[in-house]
């Protein structure tokens, strides 16, 4: 499922860009028990009134918290330029809410706007984390979600499994995203992480993976926040050297009930280029993306408004722009 906010990319090639998410492109979130409340969703919401409301809570390093419900729920984001690969270091950090003996690893994957359309719908690449080459994790794994109004969301996935994903007292709200109920379904794809679950008496204890995901460790540990393009691979698993990347796509990555406290569901609370001035520097030789209102249309050298510009050198605000 791809369901994107519209907005338009421009290339800048001067201006005061920040480090931190410019726009949410992407909402989506599995069933789960915060879903609908972080952040607070009606059945008249839209796929673009969710993105702007996630836009809100994490642009500009806001620091709110988006769920993204159980297995396969995913958020996708943009910055106002496009992140470098700097060779030997990492490049961006994604925060979430994770704590100790409280991780909930989401998997991060990237992608470029090769296609130039400004919207995330290129190929994607998986950033292989610590447990990519863990027997136990499955990849190319799929489930599908089915609506049942205020009631346990029951699922299947292609191993032959079924379960759901539980009520409980906590959380009295419905559990599908409201605004994603009209197909009755969800089925989300990529690959299932093992369990990562513990008990010591009564305490579920989720432990932190080595290293390459999102919410799996407290946000105090930046460098264990960070992810380096370095290490994205295809559908096959094989490394792909990407120079930059224009967006960042992070999904849950555990398919786990842990008893009383629920599901497991991966939050996010904002991301981060952790090296400005040189995404900046790589960006100047190719534009640094920006995103504007679809109102704020430009104009060509001839002085004529584009509402939908290709690729080609434009003006808006007395400011020059190529559109990649």
């Amino acid at each position: 499922m791809l369901i994107a906010l519209s907005f338009i990319s421009f290339s800048l090639c001067a201006g005061a860009q920040s480090q931190y998410i410019q726009a949410v492109d992407e909402y989506v979130p599995a069933p789960g028990q915060f879903v609908n409340t972080l952040p607070e969703a009606t059945a008249d919401d839209t796929p673009a009134t969710m993105a702007q409301k996630c836009t809100e809570l994490l642009a500009g390093g806001a620091g709110q918290l988006v769920t993204l419900g159980a297995w396969g729920g995913y958020i996708t984001f943009h910055f106002d330029h496009p992140v470098a690969n700097i060779e030997g270091e990492k490049d961006f950090a994604v925060w979430g809410n994770a704590n100790l003996n409280g991780a909930e690893p989401a998997i991060v994957m990237v992608s470029q706007d090769t296609n130039g359309n400004h919207l995330p719908d290129d190929e994607w690449f998986e950033l292989r984390g610590s447990e990519y080459d863990n027997p136990q994790t499955v990849h190319h794994y799929e489930l599908t979600y089915t609506y049942a109004p205020m009631a346990d969301i029951p699922w299947t996935d292609n191993q032959g499994t079924t379960g759901t994903v539980p009520r409980n007292g906590f959380h009295k709200q419905e559990y599908f995203p409201l605004w994603l109920t009209a197909g009755g379904t969800l089925t989300f794809h990529g690959a299932l992480l093992p369990s990562n679950v513990s008990m010591q008496g009564a305490n579920y204890l989720l432990a932190a993976y080595g290293y390459g995901y999102a919410d799996n460790t407290p946000n105090g540990d930046a460098d264990a926040c960070a992810m380096d393009i370095g290490w994205a691979v295809d559908d096959n698993g094989q490394p792909v050297h990407l120079g930059y990347i224009d967006f960042v796509r992070c999904y849950t990555a555990m398919n786990q009930v842990c008893g009383w406290i629920g599901e497991t569901s991966s939050e996010i609370t904002g991301a981060e280029d952790l090296h400005l001035e040189a995404s900046l520097q790589q960006a100047a030789q190719v534009g640094c993306v920006v995103a504007l209102p679809q109102q704020k249309s430009p104009r060509d050298l001839a002085g004529r408004r584009i509402n939908a510009p290709a690729r080609g050198i434009y003006i808006l605000n007395g400011k020059k722009f190529i559109v990649k």
